[in-house]
């Protein structure tokens, strides 16, 4: 037996962040209780359900996912799990994160592979079943280590770097066909939410009240944030400050000075900033920035 293992993320754990600065693949079976909240990251993440349904919304629009269809996730675009029961217990999907940086890396003189990401109006999609086994292939190949010898580090990654192009090569050429894009099922009844969202995105270098927010939304205050944490599955503290962290992040990695990076992106004291980023992110911002950095 070879000496890789699957990675298999628990259905409770909450991490949305990337311990690798490439790419990360796993295995995650039933309901993804540690995926409720409306969530967001810096990296790119594919979904494929290998066995059972899935639902996931992304945005304003929901997707009911079943066995052999393919999810993708744009970097910063908030989406979360959507719970049918008696109908998601069984479910069982493969998870790929990858960085823009790295499958920026992998494409070639005038291949974009990041293009399956972008694509106007779609997210999910269902393949005629022999491209589903080509590309569920490469996916597992990747899981399993791709080898079950004991060669060295550098000769695993050669293979795993081959099995990821050849999959984004494929994936992105089956992405222009829209015959194979799956409908969005059902747009969110509250699109009074979804310009709070768009308002707040666009303010986060202010203080974002629940009263303002209440008037652009046309609600009582009380009924906007009952309204907004059915919606978000968080308070609206809680997603401003989510929101401004991943701002920061994005500020850091582009060389900005952690102060410089805490005051642009609306914190109004570094204690605040620093308390939040460690709650969230498990390290400090200097951590992060260091490991950031060693990327490079």
């Amino acid at each position: 037996m070879g000496r890789y293992k699957v990675n298999i993320m628990k259905p409770e754990d909450e991490r949305q962040y990337m311990l690798n600065d490439r790419f990360e693949i796993m295995e995650k079976f039933g309901v993804p209780t540690g995926a409720m909240q409306l969530h967001f990251h810096n990296f790119y993440e594919l979904l494929y359900i290998a066995e059972g349904e899935f639902a996931c919304i992304v945005e304003d629009a929901s997707y009911y996912l079943k066995k052999g269809d393919f999810f993708l996730i744009d970097i910063n675009q908030m989406h979360h799990y959507q719970y049918v029961e008696n109908r998601h217990e069984s479910t069982r999907r493969i998870l790929l994160w990858i960085t823009k940086e790295y499958l920026e890396e992998l494409s070639g003189p005038r291949v974009d592979l990041t293009g399956c990401f972008h694509t106007e109006g779609a997210s999910a999609y269902h393949f005629p079943a022999h491209h589903e086994d080509r590309l569920s292939g490469f996916l597992f190949q990747i899981l399993f280590g791709a080898s079950d010898s004991d060669g060295p580090d550098a000769e695993q990654m050669l293979i795993e770097k081959a099995y990821l192009t050849l999959f984004f090569v494929y994936l992105n050429r089956l992405c222009t066909r829209r015959s194979f894009r799956l409908e969005k099922e059902e747009k969110s009844a509250n699109i009074m939410i979804k310009t709070a969202l768009e308002y707040i995105e666009q303010n986060l270098h202010h203080t974002v009240t629940a009263e303002e927010l209440a008037a652009l939304t046309g609600m009582s205050r009380y009924l906007f944030l009952r309204s907004f944490r059915e919606e978000t599955g968080m308070t609206l503290h809680d997603f401003v400050i989510k929101r401004r962290l991943a701002w920061a992040c994005a500020e850091i990695r582009q060389g900005c000075p952690i102060r410089d990076a805490c005051r642009k992106c609306g914190f109004s004291d570094y204690s605040s900033f620093f308390r939040n980023f460690r709650k969230v992110y498990d390290m400090s911002p200097r951590e992060y920035k260091l490991f950031t950095e060693r990327q490079e």
